[in-house]
């Protein structure tokens, strides 16, 4: 495919107006969105006023409500993974066969329990499109304001995954490669979940030494979880895993920590999530993730913790006490 290819990143919020930037600096890219008022904004004032206010965006992106552009060459899935088969099955009659769809969602299906992969291979033509998923620690904000930042793109077709990244990098904006799609969208999903547990334990003011445990055992859950399920161990030590992780345990810009932080404040999780008027995938994946665990007969205390606390109702210190005087073991 050569390097004129058309580019279509499909969602208009924080996270795809900042990759259709991204695209823009080396390619004719569309924001396809479905606000009329925020397309007219990116494309007439450069600004996307709703999720990315002040941040002034590529002066070539253009964005647009007409799904002609989602028969793109190159597909980018900008779509909260809740929304993703819903909004796949609306618009399949516009997309082309046959063109490469690059997932950006992160997150499990509650439905279904399935990752972004399954989704689109389920709900799109017959033979499934190439596939391929950007994941890593990447705030929209940032990558906007041009902060240096590395990703990873993986796709089970190795040549996809190289020829993608080439695509996608920029001076500061690094792309690895990767073939373990499974692990990592397996890594973005549960990153979610961890990060609501540590926004927790810094709302209860449990200090340096908490949160730093519970990263560490978060990342011990996770690689566990995604090794039994045939994802490659050492991928959650990459930037899908570890990376992300650290950045949405630690940053207050995340809005899995902030809503951690509201429930140990008192908040109802209703409160939290009318508050931040943004999806936080991890509310929804938790109870994907406890389910998909205990069908697999995973471990994941972690996960059963916040599941607890989210959809249970149960007081956090309560939680993290029963999670301390589990039986010790062997690290």
């Amino acid at each position: 495919m050569g390097n004129e290819s058309s580019i279509t990143v499909a969602g208009g919020g924080s996270w795809g107006t900042a990759l259709a930037h991204l695209l823009a600096e080396r390619h004719s890219a569309t924001l396809w969105l479905r606000d009329p008022d925020v397309a007219e904004a990116i494309s007439k004032d450069h600004v996307n006023p709703r999720y990315l206010p002040g941040l002034p965006l590529h002066p070539e992106l253009v964005a647009t409500t007409d799904p002609a552009a989602l028969a793109a060459d190159i597909l980018v899935l900008a779509i909260p993974i809740q929304r993703l088969r819903e909004w796949l099955r609306a618009n399949r009659k516009n997309l082309r066969p046959g063109q490469i769809v690059v997932n950006a969602a992160k997150g499990m299906e509650l439905d279904t329990l399935s990752l972004p992969a399954t989704v689109v291979s389920s709900e799109i033509q017959k033979p499934a499109p190439p596939y391929a998923t950007i994941s890593g620690p990447s705030f929209a904000s940032e990558v906007v304001l041009g902060s240096p930042t590395a990703v990873v793109l993986a796709s089970r077709d190795e040549a996809l995954a190289r020829d993608l990244r080439n695509r996608f990098a920029t001076p500061v904006f690094r792309c690895y490669s990767s073939s373990d799609c499974k692990g990592v969208e397996l890594g973005g999903a549960i990153k979610n979940v961890m990060a609501i547990a540590a926004g927790l334990c810094d709302g209860l003011e449990y200090g340096h030494n908490s949160r730093a445990a519970l990263v560490t055992r978060g990342l011990a859950e996770m690689s566990r979880i995604g090794r039994e399920c045939g994802a490659r161990q050492y991928t959650f030590m990459g930037l899908s895993g570890l990376g992300d992780l650290l950045l949405t345990c630690t940053s207050d810009l995340s809005r899995n920590r902030q809503v951690g932080l509201a429930l140990a404040r008192g908040e109802s999780l209703d409160q939290v999530t009318g508050r931040l008027g943004m999806v936080a995938e991890g509310v929804a994946t938790t109870a994907a993730m406890r389910k998909f665990a205990r069908i697999r007969g995973l471990r994941a205390p972690i996960v059963e913790a916040v599941h607890s606390i989210l959809h249970g109702g149960h007081d956090p210190r309560q939680v993290v006490k029963e999670l301390l005087a589990r039986t010790l073991k062997e690290e």
